[in-house]
């Protein structure tokens, strides 16, 4: 994630500023980058060792697709993407007995669908917001165990295949900012607000917990 914000501090202080696309005309985008997910109200993880109360933190992951936009007006597109992005949510390291579980994390696998409106301010700055829908491809669940025997610690790493705890589709509001440079590339970074449950009651019996998830791309954008 952290060379991801780097290129695109680069690609800031160097490129200049982009001549917006005519009215009517229509681009394509093809774009990659990072994301990071986090599930709400999830303080214990999806699995059979049993762990509550967790401090929730940040998932990191990827994201690759591509995104149509329709030029109506000289302010004002409507795109339509499809992209598949990683999601989930991590916790804080905890102590169990005489066990320490790091790297506790669900990773969680989306093909995405967002249709957003494009207002821009100015040539090449845009704000956007819209809905996205989201099928479910794979969740998994990620930890490594430390048991300390005297001077000596064993490791073990565990994957955990958790898919049929979750909801297959999800709803989200994207909100953000995009940035269009001469060459023409395209810096979009996005807010998706999860409006749906995505966890299934075999994991909260009595609670909706909603996937949210940051995303920063970089494409280029190609006219049609």
């Amino acid at each position: 994630m952290k060379k991801v914000f780097l290129i695109a501090a680069m690609i800031v202080a160097t490129l200049s500023v982009n001549a917006q696309a005519e009215p009517g005309s229509l681009t394509i985008q093809p774009h990659v980058g990072g994301s990071a997910g986090m599930i709400t109200h999830a303080d214990k993880a999806p699995s059979e060792i049993g762990l509550d109360n967790l401090e929730r933190d940040a998932n990191g992951g990827g994201m690759i697709g591509v995104e149509l936009e329709y030029q109506m007006t000289k302010w004002l597109g409507i795109a339509a993407g499809a992209n598949f992005m990683q999601a989930g949510t991590a916790w804080k390291e905890v102590v169990k007995g005489d066990i320490k579980y790091k790297d506790l994390k669900v990773e969680t696998s989306y093909l995405t669908v967002p249709v957003v409106a494009n207002i821009y301010l100015c040539k090449g700055l845009a704000l956007k917001s819209g809905v996205q829908f989201g099928f479910l491809m794979d969740a998994k669940m990620n930890r490594t165990e430390e048991i300390k025997k005297g001077d000596v610690t064993d490791k073990h790493d565990t994957e955990v295949k958790c898919k049929d705890m979750f909801n297959k589709f999800d709803v989200a509001i994207p909100v953000g900012i995009s940035y269009e440079f001469k060459v023409p590339i395209v810096i979009d970074l996005r807010y998706n607000i999860g409006l749906s449950k995505v966890n299934k009651d075999n994991w909260y019996e009595n609670k909706s917990c909603q996937s949210h998830t940051c995303t920063l791309t970089v494409g280029y954008k190609f006219k049609l």
